[in-house]
C-alpha cells in the first residue's frame, strides 16, 4: 500500500494534517490506542470504530513472544489477526529492551534480551524487527531503537544515540529486502539539546515517512519534555508526520499539538479505566468514591460515548465495587472516547486558527466542577 502525509493548516506551531494509509485516511494530530498483544484490552475492534479509532498500535516485542511470528503469518497477517481493517502501527519492542533492562544486554549489532515469560534467550537486530513487522502487515513500522532512562549520564546517552543511528540506517537498508508502506524513524539523545539536535539533524536526512520523538515520558521532568520537543521539531521535515512515543497525560498532549507533533498512543487511557480514574473535561473523576454512589450523572454531561449515554457514575461504581467484567468495558469505551475526541477538538481548532483559545479553556475547565 501507499503512504502519504499532507500538511494541511497550521496554527503557530500547532498542525492539522492527513496521513493516507491506502484507503485508509487519518486525520491529524490523532490519538492511537493501545493494543500491545494484538487487543486493545476490554475493547473489540467494533467498539473502537464507535469511539472513533482509525489506528491503533501493537507491539513487535509481544507479538513476537507470543503468539509468535509464524502463528501471524498463517493466519494472514496481523489485520486479519485482530480483526481490524483500519492502521496498526507496530512498536519495534526499544521501549520493552529499556522498561526490562534487567533481562537485554545491548551491543553494536543489536540486542540479546532474555523472555518476560518463560525466561528463554532471544536476539533482535534492526534488520530483524524490519523484517517481522514486514511479514505480518504493518501499516506503520518503527525502527529499533535504545531508549536511555531519564538518570543515565551523558557519556552513555551520546554512546546510545551512536547505536540508534547506526541501527536506523541499517533498518532502512532491510527494508529493500522486507518491503513495508511505511517506516518511522526515532529521534533520541535524553534531556541533552545538543544531542537532540544531532539526532534530529541525522535523522531528518534519512529516508524515513515519518519521525518519532523517542525517551520521553521516561521519569524526566516535565519541563525537560516540554524543552526538547521544540528543538527536535524545529528540525525535523515540515512535511512528514511527527509522532511523540508514549505521551498520555491530556495536559501533555495539548501541550506537544501545540509544539507541533501529530501522532500520539499511550495505555493511561485503559489501565487508568479499570483502575477507576476516567477522564472528564473538568478532570479527573475516581468513580470508587462513596460519594458517586447515588449519582445519577454520567461520568461526563453532554459526553457522545456510550457509556456516558447509558449509564450513571452509580451504576458505574456498583460494577467496579462488584468486579464485573463489564465494568473494564463501559469505562475503556468512555476513556478513549475522550482522548481521541480530545484531539479532533485541537485539530478543528486549528482548522479554524484558534488553537491558543482552545488551550486556554482547556485549562480553565479542569477543576472547574
Amino acid at each position: 500500500m501507499s503512504f502519504s502525509f499532507e500538511l494541511i493548516k497550521t496554527d503557530g506551531e500547532a498542525r492539522a494534517g492527513v496521513i493516507k494509509i491506502g484507503g485508509i485516511e487519518i486525520e491529524t494530530p490523532i490519538f492511537m490506542p493501545v493494543g500491545t498483544n494484538a487487543s486493545v484490552k476490554a475493547i473489540l475492534p467494533c467498539m473502537l470504530k464507535a469511539v472513533g479509532a482509525k489506528i491503533i498500535l501493537s507491539n513487535t516485542y509481544h507479538l513476537y513472544l507470543r503468539p509468535g511470528i509464524e502463528t501471524i503469518e498463517k493466519l494472514d497477517g496481523l489485520h486479519k489477526f485482530m480483526g481490524w481493517n483500519r492502521g496498526i502501527l507496530t512498536d519495534s519492542g526499544g521501549f520493552q529492551v529499556f522498561s526490562l533492562s534487567d533481562f537485554r544486554s545491548i551491543n553494536p549489532e543489536g540486542v540479546y534480551f532474555k523472555s518476560h515469560l518463560d525466561g528463554s534467550s532471544h536476539f533482535f537486530s534492526p534488520e530483524y524487527v524490519v523484517q517481522l513487522q514486514s511479514r505480518w502487515g504493518s501499516d506503520i513500522a518503527m525502527v529499533l531503537d535504545e531508549c536511555p532512562p531519564y538518570t543515565m549520564d551523558k557519556d552513555y546517552v551520546k554512546k546510545s544515540l551512536d547505536i540508534t543511528l547506526n541501527w536506523a540506517k541499517r533498518s532502512l537498508k532491510a527494508r529493500e529486502d522486507f518491503p513495508l508502506t511505511a517506516l518511522f524513524g526515532i529521534v533520541q539523545g535524553g534531556v541533552f539539546d545538543d544531542l537532540r539536535k544531532t539526532a534530529a539533524l541525522e535523522m531528518s536526512e534519512m529516508d524515513f515517512e515519518g519521525f518519532a520523538i523517542g525517551g520521553l515520558s521516561v521519569g524526566e521532568p516535565v519541563e525537560d519534555m516540554y524543552r526538547v520537543v521544540p528543538i527536535v521539531n524545529e528540525i525535523l521535515p515540515q512535511n512528514k508526520p511527527r509522532y511523540a512515543m508514549g505521551i498520555g497525560k491530556p495536559e501533555n498532549i495539548v501541550e506537544l499539538i501545540g509544539m507541533g507533533v501529530d501522532m500520539f498512543d499511550c495505555v493511561m487511557p485503559t489501565r487508568n479505566a479499570r483502575n477507576g480514574t476516567l477522564f472528564t473535561k473538568y478532570g479527573i473523576v475516581n468513580i470508587k468514591r462513596l460519594e458517586y454512589r447515588f449519582d445519577d450523572r454520567p461520568i461526563e454531561e453532554g459526553c457522545g460515548c456510550y457509556t456516558c449515554r447509558n449509564f450513571s457514575r452509580g451504576y458505574l461504581r456498583h460494577l467496579l465495587k462488584a468486579k464485573e467484567l463489564s465494568f473494564y468495558t463501559l469505562a475503556s469505551i468512555h476513556n478513549l472516547y475522550y482522548y481521541i475526541n480530545l484531539v479532533k477538538k485541537a485539530r478543528k481548532a486549528i482548522l479554524e486558527g484558534r488553537f491558543k483559545a482552545f488551550r486556554d479553556e482547556f485549562y480553565s475547565l479542569r477543576g472547574s466542577q
